[in-house]
């Protein structure tokens, strides 16, 4: 390696650089799943069986998010090469494609929610009863966010690919301050009870929809949707949608196994599931930064750049994890109680409780090497590693769990191994170097 590309490599992956698009990236992401938490605590003292209907009705909105992340991803990944090969305009049009994508899929959502909500709530809390109502009722409201909230997933894609993690602070934090606002006041005051919770993720995702679509137009881009390149996008992102589902596949079992041990157990998954998923998507900050840097560096010819920040961004993913486990173990005895006044649900996540902090450090450099690996547009290596963790460790060790009524232990102890068998199988990868191909496109 020369000189000159030696130092280039040292630019794109210092500290400073990697921060300023961590940094903007880590309050968008946590944005939503802290609103989600705050409505959890909020919903939670309404009593067990309005938290057990947020866990299931959650976890479906949970899954239309991860559609959103997945088409974020892809997108990212599209534009960021583009952009680094010096073609702005191009990395762009990916984000107005990607939006025609995400806003369909997002109506598809909100009107298969008002005929099919019943039938998915009673699967999930595993039949009838005040949970799967309560479930129904609620998923059928707030569905009609989904628009939005895929809206929001491709106008963060394409943004972060142009390395603009400016825009996407302002608009993702704004509307979910004014709806973690406007919870409480609806739960409570307004008497709305459950419902003032789905009003209030419709409100926050749907004004975060409307702002990115003003960006796009602000760019001054031709907005015509082009089926042919959406089709083109649909093709490129299918390893990335089968990664999802294998991954969805996981956390809705997790919360059917964890319904059949009762109200009290999906509550305290619940709980614990929201905070994995909240520190996730934190730590996932790193991984945005990976994407659009790793991405331009490998657009724009330089694999001595794509593999210095693969190691560095690996080693910060590995030091935030600790942190965060940390502060999890600390808090043991205090968090829990912030969520359920319900004694039966504390004394449930405290079961789960060693499990999730076990699995932090080990998260941490699994979710940067996740976005290493997606801006160097390597998906199908993470699709296969997806399906073989999920199907071959995750999914049998929880249903073994059902079977032999291990608990809320035994499920979580189901999560820790997948995330295991997947650290393994990247920390190989990034050893063997074949997923630094350069290029415009890959």
């Amino acid at each position: 390696m020369s000189h000159t590309a030696t130092a280039a490599a040292q630019r794109s992956a210092s500290p400073r650089r990697i921060a300023s698009l961590a940094l903007p990236a880590l309050v968008v992401l946590a944005a939503e799943p802290l609103y989600v938490l705050v409505d959890t605590a909020v919903v939670g003292h309404l009593g067990r069986v309005p938290l057990a209907a947020l866990a299931v009705g959650g976890t479906v909105l949970t899954l239309t998010a991860w559609v959103g992340t997945v088409v974020a991803y892809g997108t990212t990944g599209r534009a960021a090469r583009r952009f680094g090969a010096g073609d702005r305009a191009a990395a762009v049009a990916e984000g107005v494609q990607s939006s025609w994508l995400a806003f369909g899929v997002g109506l598809l959502v909100a009107i298969g929610m008002q005929f099919g909500a019943g039938a998915l709530a009673r699967t999930l809390a595993g039949g009838g009863g005040d949970v799967a109502d309560a479930a129904a009722h609620w998923l059928r409201i707030a569905a009609l966010g989904a628009p939005g909230l895929l809206l929001a997933a491709a106008g963060n894609g394409w943004l972060r690919g142009v390395q603009d993690t400016r825009r996407p602070l302002f608009f993702v934090l704004g509307p979910n301050v004014l709806s973690a606002l406007l919870c409480p006041l609806l739960v409570y005051p307004g008497g709305l009870g459950l419902v003032g919770s789905a009003v209030a993720n419709v409100v926050a995702q749907t004004l975060c929809g409307v702002l990115f679509a003003a960006a796009l137009v602000a760019e001054r881009v031709s907005l015509r949707p082009r089926p042919r390149v959406i089709r083109q996008q649909l093709v490129l992102s299918r390893d990335l949608l089968i990664r999802g589902l294998a991954f969805q596949a996981s956390f809705l079992s997790a919360t059917a196994v964890a319904a059949r041990f009762g109200a009290a157990a999906v509550g305290a998954h619940q709980i614990a599931l929201q905070l994995w998923f909240f520190a996730a998507l934190v730590l996932d900050a790193l991984a945005i930064a990976a994407q659009s840097l790793v991405g331009a560096a490998l657009g724009a010819g330089d694999d001595a750049a794509a593999r210095a920040l693969a190691r560095r961004i690996g080693l910060l993913g590995g030091v935030c994890g600790v942190g965060f486990a940390l502060l999890v173990a600390a808090g043991a005895g205090v968090v829990p109680s912030w969520f359920s006044s319900d004694a039966a649900v504390r004394e449930q996540a405290m079961v789960a409780w060693p499990w999730f902090v076990v699995m932090l450090p080990l998260g941490g450099v699994v979710f940067a090497l996740d976005g290493v690996l997606i801006g160097a547009g390597d998906v199908r290596y993470l699709r296969n590693l997806t399906i073989v963790a999920a199907f071959g460790g995750f999914l049998p060790a929880i249903w073994l769990t059902y079977w032999l009524d291990l608990g809320l232990g035994g499920i979580w102890a189901g999560l820790t191994l997948f995330v295991v068998i997947r650290l393994v199988a990247l920390l190989l990868r990034l050893r063997n170097g074949s997923w630094a191909v350069t290029g415009a496109v890959r």
